[in-house]
């Protein structure tokens, strides 16, 4: 079921399948989220948990015993509960299950904060451990962002800008969507800016970077200054992806707290890279908010 969000000029949508925003317009009628146009991706804005890309050989290691869990988890694929709502936000829920607890054995709790800001929106991830054993997770977003966000305009006219410069290289993936051992990508090399094309999406799948100085990002049409901020201020780690081979209209800006199994890790979930662990009783917020930038003063 979707439910309507409004505050201002500014509207969006939630759905309960998923647990996503599903929409954010701003005064102009403008529409930010992807569609989820089958021809090129269904997808629009899944929450990833709880783990973040894909595992090796699809099982993870809990407590000595193997479990076996699709790429980024099974909360995109279920029903969430609304448990709040007011006129410019809601809060959805989504709790363990016998079908959760088969393929990754703890209760849990996740809430899930969407809410109209005076410009823009936020997404907050609450997660809490009501169990009597220490609980593993990573959570991340997969927020697609129509690119170009206007007629007339071109993929290629945008590109990305980082807070600060930047000198780090995009996470080498295997052909089975595992992290690789090695040397990365050079893509920012004492610059703050990567200019969009689909080329290196054609080539790499994902643009998958760790260890920012920055806390923010920018999706920004290079002339004309409109597009979206996103700040992602405690994700240790953010990715960037549109379909591959598709010259696909979108691209998702992705903040994680986890990622895909290094292809040589050892499979024990504890051991994953940026995974969390919160004690019985113990809960953990994340959050990212996103605002249209309509001009080049908004830079």
């Amino acid at each position: 079921m979707q439910y309507t969000l409004h505050k201002g000029p500014l509207t969006a949508a939630v759905d309960t399948q998923g647990g996503e925003l599903v929409s954010f317009r701003d005064g102009s009628g403008t529409e930010y989220i992807w569609g989820g146009d089958p021809a090129y991706w269904a997808g629009r804005n899944p929450i990833l948990f709880p783990i973040v890309g894909s595992l090796k050989n699809g099982r993870v290691d809990i407590g000595g015993q193997s479990y076996e869990m699709g790429r980024h988890g099974f909360a995109r694929g279920s029903q969430f509960t609304l448990a709040e709502q007011g006129e410019d936000f809601a809060v959805l829920e989504l709790r363990d299950s016998p079908d959760t607890l088969a393929r990754y054995p703890f209760p849990f709790l996740l809430r899930v904060r969407h809410a109209l800001l005076e410009e823009g929106f936020s997404t907050s991830f609450e997660v809490s451990n009501p169990g009597g054993a220490p609980m593993p997770f990573c959570i991340g977003a997969h927020t697609a962002f129509h690119c170009p966000l206007y007629p007339g305009e071109r993929f290629e006219d945008y590109q990305l800008v980082f807070d600060e410069e930047e000198d780090s290289d995009a996470l080498p993936l295997t052909p089975e969507g595992l992290l690789a051992p090695g040397p990365g990508t050079p893509m920012l090399r004492g610059t703050d800016t990567i200019p969009l094309s689909h080329e290196p999406f054609d080539r790499l799948d994902t643009l998958i970077f760790q260890g920012l100085r920055s806390k923010g990002v920018r999706l920004v049409h290079r002339d004309t200054g409109r597009g979206v901020r996103m700040e992602f201020g405690d994700f240790p780690m953010i990715a960037f992806w549109t379909m591959a081979h598709a010259q696909a209209p979108y691209l998702c800006l992705e903040p994680w707290y986890g990622c895909a199994a290094w292809d040589d890790e050892s499979g024990r979930f504890q051991d994953k890279p940026h995974c969390i662990t919160l004690q019985p009783g113990e809960k953990r917020v994340l959050s990212f908010t996103v605002r249209p930038l309509r001009s080049p003063l908004a830079l």
